[in-house]
């Protein structure tokens, strides 16, 4: 379908510098979050208490989380209102523009059109405070003004210490070992925010503890910063826990994405044939595909792909069953494609992207054959990357440019078939707190890791059995 430019749209800008820059108005900024729920083909499997092995009860979760969150996660409602104290801070940068890659387009020689839905513009530089202020604002409604949690590369970190600072809260993140000695302008900026930011495993925690006991030397997983942030906010009554990624209520959040991008492709007269987007634990690929699932499940010719790497491939190579969503055993057991609990990915693996889990409703979609998947190699990844900055002037987040490397693949084979297609994809942030990975991409010194076969075979041997 040729693009239709409608430059009369108070949206398009206009010039000759600006004219593949979509911009929806303000008063566009979604109302309420879209609930694949209902639409799932088939409803998702109970996540399972550590404790009981019996379906996990809500008061069991309400250790951690505020109700009006558990009400989000089990909601059977196709559409979630959108608090006006929640869509006030959104609209610091929201709605978010969606560009057209026309100079990338040119240098592949490929008849595709990419567009890309720019979710680094936000304040904490990708689309991770999408979930991180409704969070936020639902716990200081519940009268919880301090929050712990995880991250990994520091995106999820960097988000929630700038919302819990937009409410006047607090929050503690313990960042996975490797990443908070790779990425220290991360951790910078989390501290500038008023988080304390712990490297894990850490001797803060029972879990980390444990860890170090064994390899005192361990670079940490997500896993690991996972059971000590639950373990933290289980211990105190004034601390909840936040999840950056996995959870139903957080993909819930990042819909926003697909729906601005939804209108902004109908101002051009467009529609997507191809939706790519990186692939950790689900929330940046849930935000630009979960509002495309019903017209797919309609039978619409829309392929929806996400993008992990080769090194840490839960969806392409991992087994769909029960796990734990961290190391210590502490989280329910849930359905999804996983590399096992234990799994450790490769210190030397500097592109994000490392938990050893994917988020149910990702899961189960691919179960389904709803979405598909693919894994790149990091070295490709970072050459896509390298493209993107050249041709694009934006240098992406690595997690970014597993999507961008897909893309380019796809654009040649287009090219190479002779055939025009829509291709979208998200750019979940930019990447210029990242850029010690990419020294080591320019130096030469970056490692392409291969699948850890042996080591995922042995966490994969540790998975609980589930009698439901």
């Amino acid at each position: 379908m040729a693009t239709q430019r409608t430059d009369t749209h108070p949206g398009i800008a206009t010039g000759p510098a600006m004219v593949d820059r979509i911009m929806l108005p303000a008063d566009e900024l979604p109302r309420s979050w879209y609930n694949v729920l209902p639409d799932l083909p088939c409803p998702l499997s109970p996540p399972f208490s550590p404790a009981t092995g019996q379906p996990v009860t809500p008061d069991e979760l309400l250790r951690i989380f505020p109700p009006q969150l558990l009400e989000q996660e089990m909601s059977g409602e196709r559409e979630i209102a959108i608090p006006d104290e929640v869509r006030d801070i959104l609209a610091m940068w929201r709605p978010t523009p969606l560009i057209r890659a026309r100079r990338l387009e040119r240098a592949l020689r490929t008849p595709a059109r990419i567009f890309f839905k720019h979710e680094g513009v936000s304040p904490a530089g990708s689309h991770k405070p999408n979930t991180a202020v409704p969070q936020a604002f639902y716990n200081m409604k519940h009268g919880i003004m301090r929050l712990a949690t995880e991250t990994g590369a520091g995106q999820w970190g960097s988000a929630l210490a700038w919302a819990t600072r937009m409410f006047g809260m607090t929050c503690r993140v313990y960042m996975v070992r490797v990443s908070h000695d790779q990425k220290p302008y991360r951790r910078t900026f989390m501290r500038l925010f008023g988080a304390e930011v712990i490297p894990s495993p850490s001797p803060m925690t029972a879990a980390g503890r444990a860890i170090l006991a064994q390899d005192p030397d361990s670079p940490g997983s997500l896993g690991i910063a996972i059971s000590e942030a639950v373990e933290e906010a289980a211990g105190r009554a004034d601390t909840n826990y936040a999840l950056g990624s996995v959870l139903n209520h957080v993909l819930l959040h990042q819909t926003v994405i697909g729906q601005e991008a939804k209108r902004q492709l109908a101002m051009v007269g467009d529609r997507p044939d191809y939706i790519y987007g990186c692939h950790g634990g689900g929330s940046n690929f849930g935000g630009i595909a979960l509002p495309f699932v019903p017209e797919i499940v309609a039978g619409e010719r829309i392929r929806a792909i996400a993008v992990e790497p080769e090194s840490c491939p839960s969806l392409t190579r991992g087994t769909f069953a029960f796990d734990y969503g961290d190391t210590a055993k502490l989280t329910p057991m849930v359905r999804m494609y996983t590399l096992g609990h234990g799994f450790m990915p490769p210190a030397s693996h500097a592109g994000g992207l490392r938990y050893h889990g994917a988020s149910p409703l990702v899961s189960a979609l691919l179960n389904a054959g709803v979405i598909g998947a693919e894994a790149v190699p990091q070295a490709e990844v970072f050459s896509a990357a390298e493209l993107f900055a050249h041709t694009e002037g934006i240098v992406p987040a690595p997690e970014s440019a597993h999507a961008i490397a897909a893309v380019v693949r796809k654009a040649v084979e287009l090219r190479e078939e002779g055939r025009a297609a829509t291709v979208l994809f998200s750019l979940s942030g930019h990447g210029l707190f990242d850029l010690g990975a990419y020294d080591a991409y320019l130096s030469g010194t970056l490692e392409d890791n291969s699948f850890a076969s042996e080591a995922v075979a042995a966490a994969l041997a540790d998975l609980p059995r589930v009698e439901g």
